[in-house]
């Protein structure tokens, strides 16, 4: 191994280190409105979106290791301004049937719940009963 090689290394390893100390908001603000939806799309939603997608994030151990930490909040950030449920009941009736409709074909199409996200989270993949509950949800089948 060559010296420029073994300094470059050292180099990547104190980096690693020190961006350990980049401190990245991972808050949750209140709930001012959460969604009111039957139990059984509630605890879906809970189990398979919430983490992105409502002020109830359960930061997981690796949101708290850089430069994962700077993707996981960034992803939390979007999701939150994108949709978020724990806002779900100021959102005009009209934003609710929109949300609705946009779920359903996110979960239909499979690009929700994130695959990186299913990937650290298995139990958060929806099975086909799952998908067919919030496909009935979403088009004012179940109320």
């Amino acid at each position: 191994m060559g010296r420029l090689f073994k300094v470059f290394i050292i180099l990547i390893f104190f980096a690693l280190i020190g961006i350990q100390f980049i401190e990245i908001e991972r808050i949750n603000p209140p709930v001012v409105g959460d969604l009111q939806a039957p139990p059984q799309v509630k605890e879906i939603l809970k189990k398979s979106c919430y983490d992105c997608h409502s002020n109830e994030t359960k930061w997981p151990w690796y949101s708290y290791v850089a430069p994962v930490s700077w993707f996981v909040a960034n992803d939390v950030e979007q999701g939150r301004k994108h949709l978020n449920f724990s806002d779900w009941e100021k959102y005009s009736s009209r934003k609710k049937e929109e949300s609705k409709k946009e779920i359903w074909e996110e979960v239909r199409d499979d690009k929700m719940p994130m695959g990186i996200y299913t990937l650290m989270h298995p139990a958060s993949k929806l099975d086909i009963t799952q998908k067919n509950i919030i496909k009935n949800w979403a088009s004012g089948q179940i109320l």
